[in-house]
């Protein structure tokens, strides 16, 4: 059993009886959280007790402590030219996530060539979150198996658990079962993604704190020391919490128009800051489109944008989307009611439309 899957075991005798085999448990224990596993002779029942992982929890740490120091440096000593770097760095490779690891390789929303996925795969790499094979695997996990113990960043959990606690707590048994049967063959079947995960490391060393590092210190000569906690540490935090906010954020606070039984929820601020991302109740409830949202404005969506300018030059094709009609059919059944955004939509009542042509000719 690995240090993952700590966990207090309780075995179930198995008994035979006139109805047949009844369990019978040898010790008394809480029911609370289960996962049954059926041996030939025995079921094992399995007690989920969550654990800290005090490394990643020291990661965590260093990197938000370290954010903070950061911006005591962009106050007091950074040159400018240093922050306006961290800012476009932050929004260009937030790409990488967005339109690569994410619509590309998580939800096939779109394909694309081998110039544009080198591309996202540079673009992501320099994020520092994980290699795109093991975020895509935990993202699918999480839409196939959303609000169940099975989900990685479960939100009934609450906010700090979505948000952060998920990746310095041991995770349920469930997510690790979930994680082997997930079909990761199309990635497997990707010669770029394999290769940014065989030498992940040294391409994080690289890219996601030499590069973004280095640059200030050559071309602005910025110090070393202030570039390291600018350039890569506060960089790196923010990049960390914008995406972050997509499963907190855009998970607890907004409307759900298209489906108001799921807490995925449509949030302006995620979608800005996420390029966006944060139209989640229309994304949980249509993952394979590739815009993510039902608006058409790349002012709220710069991630669509993208996609589109390449798609004019070819390097993107096989683009995928929902029909207005059946996006107003599912509003229609299971939304909130707040899927009429305003006047000239669609939604509005045929009573409604009548009475504003008549406003419009000044008969009322």
């Amino acid at each position: 059993m690995s240090p993952d899957e700590e966990r207090t075991r309780t075995v179930m005798r198995t008994v035979p009886t006139a109805k047949g085999d009844q369990l019978v448990n040898d010790d008394s224990m809480n029911k609370k959280d289960l996962v049954t596993r059926k041996d030939e002779s025995m079921v094992v029942k399995v007690e989920y007790v969550p654990r800290i992982k005090w490394l990643d929890l020291s990661a965590q740490i260093f990197i938000h402590v370290g954010c903070l120091y950061g911006l005591y440096l962009v106050l007091t000593q950074a040159k400018w030219l240093t922050v306006l770097w961290v800012f476009v760095t932050i929004y260009t490779s937030g790409f990488g996530i967005t339109a690569g690891v994410h619509r590309l390789w998580s939800h096939k929303a779109y394909k694309a060539k081998w110039p544009l996925r080198l591309l996202l795969v540079f673009l992501f790499t320099i994020t520092g979150q994980r290699d795109v094979y093991t975020w895509a695997l935990d993202h699918r996990v999480h839409h196939k198996y959303s609000e169940t113990d099975a989900d990685p960043h479960n939100a009934k959990r609450g906010f700090f658990f979505a948000h952060v606690g998920w990746l310095f707590t041991t995770p349920h048994p469930d997510v690790v079962a979930k994680r082997k049967v997930v079909d990761m063959s199309d990635l497997e079947a990707d010669p770029i993604v394999m290769w940014q995960k065989r030498l992940y490391i040294p391409l994080f060393a690289l890219l996601a704190i030499g590069l973004p590092v280095a640059v200030p210190c050559y071309f602005w000569s910025e110090s070393l020391w202030i570039s390291f906690w600018i350039s890569f540490n506060l960089r790196f935090c923010v990049t960390l919490n914008i995406a972050f906010c997509v499963n907190s954020v855009a998970h607890m606070w907004g409307q759900r128009p298209y489906d108001k039984n799921i807490s995925p929820v449509e949030n302006v601020a995620v979608s800005i800051a996420a390029l966006g991302e944060g139209w989640h109740n229309y994304h949980h409830v249509f993952p394979w489109d590739y815009k993510t949202g039902e608006l058409g404005e790349y002012s709220l969506n710069l991630t669509t944008g993208f996609i589109d300018s390449f798609a004019r030059i070819g390097w993107v094709y096989d683009r995928k989307s929902v029909s207005p009609r059946m996006i107003h059919r599912r509003a229609h059944r299971c939304g909130d009611g707040s899927h009429v955004w305003g006047y000239g939509d669609l939604d509005i009542l045929s009573e409604d439309l009548e009475e504003l042509e008549m406003m419009d000719k000044h008969e009322l």
